[in-house]
């Protein structure tokens, strides 16, 4: 289906804007973003208007800049000179705060390592802990040995991610290694007549809870509750025979607040204190605790965990403690990584489907490390996004028009051919001068040197054929398996191509996003790069060095 018209003069306009800010070149990524975030109900189109954006973009940034500044100014749009970067966040102030005095957590489950998702939560909690001088505490919550059983490594997982992300927490709590602080507080609610040990199995408690209905156990004496919560503790009891609830309204309007557990027996080993303990606390019961003892006075909380809140508020309404200030967002989904849970992955990895938590695939803190991705860029996303409590469809190409900001002009610039085809070519010049980086003449210039034949990709053999400019060496056309020299002047209206010299050049695997590999062919400039180095390759895209040219060149696909 065609896009309008008005679509296309929005498209028109802001790549024009986008080239005159930026040397004349504009970003398919950047002027994507723009119109996304002006005109978000094109998402729905989001196929169409980024092949009409890539077109325009393409007939833009042949223009030279006076060209350009000359058509911007037939639009009557006026130009302003950039501006300094001035940071910008959408975070609102924290209620009641004073600095100094602020103490936040990020609290997660260690079944694996930090996600794009869960790094929100780490870099916005250190943002509001930054801005007003306070504590921030790194818990695992890890009580939960069965169905999200923690993975040994992943408390390091998260320290490591954590730093490199620049942001080390004040203090580190394992809440299974606090169990019995736990143990005492289930004691106090028991003697206070506020839980009860429940008999009844699941299914038959679920029907009393939906009609409203005390179970049989709810009213039994508090000697009897103690004698039941001791035997429990002292394993006399079988997985799933009995659980401790929390006392609460048992005709609440909300079902999920009647009678809650706070306590489960479960026998499965856990990973880092193995069987020390049988009778392990939930989620809620646990948090509203620590949240207590650790003295936290701000919480983030996304909002689809409201119901957790109110669980929580029956515990300190008993101990008559004061709840933290909380602030919800919503939810955020990426759509190109799709529904993709931590257990999932792991499962993945097992069954090998993964290469691991860094597989390129993943929406890891890893797997985006290992890609290209910069700390600043995660960040500067999420702070984008800030702290809306609406739902958001978000793109990953948000995210890459942060990254491409700040590795855009460190990036220096190389050939890579993918499916070389060999083109003998006769009194071409034997050198060529190429900079490092158009933008930056200061960077230098690396040199290619030309004997008898070239190597150009397959897909630019047709663009050849009549007539192209092998960059910053010649125009050729490209006769049989000869190429015929045109001449070495810029022409305008002919396809500018890469190359490389068959001679001298790093054979080369570059891992894609979704897994993929292309071999090919790099420069032999290459040679000199260094790991983690983010380079691009022109007309291809950015790529972070994994492995340097010992025998194969090794990178990861960032973006285009």
């Amino acid at each position: 289906m065609p896009l309008p018209k008005k679509t296309k003069d929005e498209i028109y306009k802001n790549a024009l804007l986008n080239a005159v800010s930026y040397k004349g070149k504009a970003n398919v990524g950047a002027v994507a973003s723009k119109l996304f975030g002006s005109s978000p109900e094109l998402r729905k189109n989001a196929k169409e208007v980024m092949q009409e954006i890539n077109i325009i973009v393409k007939e833009i940034n042949s223009l030279t800049p006076e060209q350009q500044k000359e058509k911007i100014e037939k639009l009557g749009v006026k130009t302003q000179k950039k501006k300094k970067a001035v940071e910008k966040t959408c975070l609102p102030p924290l209620p009641k705060a004073k600095k100094g005095k602020v103490v936040m957590r990020f609290a997660p489950n260690p079944n694996g390592p930090p996600t794009l998702g869960s790094s929100r939560g780490i870099i916005l909690n250190n943002e509001y802990v930054k801005k007003y001088k306070g504590k921030f505490i790194l818990r695992f919550d890890d009580t939960d040995p069965a169905t999200k059983k923690p993975i040994l490594e992943a408390y390091e997982w998260y320290k490591e991610d954590m730093k490199w992300l620049g942001i080390k927490p004040d203090k580190v709590i394992v809440a299974s290694e606090r169990i019995k602080k736990y143990y005492m507080y289930a004691e106090k609610l028991i003697k206070l007549d506020n839980a009860y040990v429940c008999f009844c199995k699941q299914e038959d408690f679920k029907k009393l809870r939906d009609r409203r209905k005390p179970c049989p156990h709810r009213n039994a004496p508090v000697k009897d509750n103690l004698v039941y919560w001791g035997n429990m503790i002292d394993g006399k009891y079988a997985d799933k025979e009995a659980v401790l609830r929390i006392k609460t309204d048992i005709k609440n309007r909300n079902p999920a607040l009647r009678d809650w557990v706070a306590f489960r027996i479960i026998r499965a080993k856990h990973p880092r204190i193995g069987k020390k303990h049988i009778v392990w606390p939930m989620l809620d019961f646990e948090s509203a605790i620590e949240d207590h003892l650790l003295k936290i006075t701000h919480i983030l909380r996304g909002i689809d965990l409201m119901d957790s809140e109110k669980r929580q508020k029956f515990i300190y309404d008993y101990f008559k403690w004061k709840y933290p200030a909380t602030l919800h967002f919503g939810r955020v989904a990426m759509e190109e990584f799709g529904k993709i849970s931590t257990s999932s992955i792991k499962e993945g990895i097992e069954q090998k489907k993964y290469t691991g938590w860094d597989d390129p695939r993943l929406p890891t803190i890893r797997a985006l490390k290992r890609r290209g991705f910069q700390k600043d860029a995660i960040k500067n996303f999420w702070l984008s996004i800030g702290l809306s409590e609406s739902f958001i469809r978000a793109s990953v190409k948000s995210l890459e028009a942060e990254n491409r900001k700040i590795i855009e002009p460190a990036s220096n610039r190389y050939f890579f051919i993918h499916n070389p085809v060999e083109i003998k070519i006769k009194n071409a010049p034997k050198e060529a001068k190429l900079p490092l980086h158009p933008n930056f003449p200061k960077k230098g210039c690396r040199k290619l040197k030309v004997k008898d034949s070239i190597l150009i990709s397959k897909n630019d053999l047709e663009l050849a054929k009549n007539e192209a400019r092998l960059m910053d060496l010649c125009n050729i056309k490209i006769k049989g398996e000869t190429a015929e020299v045109t001449g070495q002047e810029l022409k305008k209206n002919i396809p500018i191509i890469h190359w490389l010299p068959k001679e001298s050049n790093i054979p080369t695997k570059i891992i894609m996003p979704d897994g993929s590999v292309k071999d090919g062919l790099s420069e032999i400039n290459c040679k000199n790069l260094k790991e983690n180095q983010t380079i691009q390759f022109v007309r291809f895209g950015f790529c972070r060095v994994d492995k340097t040219a010992k025998k194969d060149l090794v990178l990861y696909f960032t973006h285009k």
